[in-house]
């Protein structure tokens, strides 16, 4: 059975003093392949946890098949994502309506940058959605801060870091 993805994606311009973000979870994350249609093979190492996830299309909503690996397949594998990784932190932040906001801090080449994501259960839920007032600009729609680009060609032209 295929999973589908929704979510929308936000620059964060601030982040409140109150905020409780927790301590959040490192993420490594490299791809194997990264196709012209948006399509993406990628692994990540999240914790204890390996995963291999295969992304199709681009946009708002994208089909997504995320599968656990074992830790020597990961390491097996890993080498072949050099050149084109990504590091982060991740803290998840709960919203109302059952939603959980994704706050990435990048590490690294692109450290100082700082991404949240919300997935949604409905194309409904989607549009209802309004952004808390320290997300900066939606970036769902651009492909410059798409991790798959970022891993592969680090911080957008002309992008200046609110840390």
């Amino acid at each position: 059975m295929c999973a589908f993805e929704l979510e929308r994606k936000f620059l964060v311009t601030r982040i409140p003093e109150n905020l409780d973000l927790g301590a959040g979870s490192e993420i490594s994350q490299g791809y194997l392949v990264i196709a012209p249609d948006g399509s993406e093979v990628r692994l990540r190492r999240r914790g204890d946890r390996t995963l291999l996830t295969v992304k199709k299309g681009s946009g708002l909503v994208r089909r997504e098949e995320e599968l656990g690996i074992a830790q020597a397949d990961f390491d097996r594998l890993w080498p072949m994502t050099e050149g084109s990784r990504i590091e982060k932190r991740r803290h998840e932040i709960p919203l109302d309506r059952g939603l959980v906001l994704e706050l990435d801090v990048y590490q690294g080449a692109l450290a100082g940058l700082r991404v949240a994501e919300v997935e949604f259960p409905t194309s409904d839920a989607s549009q209802l959605f309004v952004a808390p007032d320290w997300l900066g600009p939606e970036v769902t729609d651009d492909d410059a801060y798409k991790n798959r680009r970022l891993a592969t060609e680090g911080l957008p032209a002309g992008y200046a870091s609110n840390s």
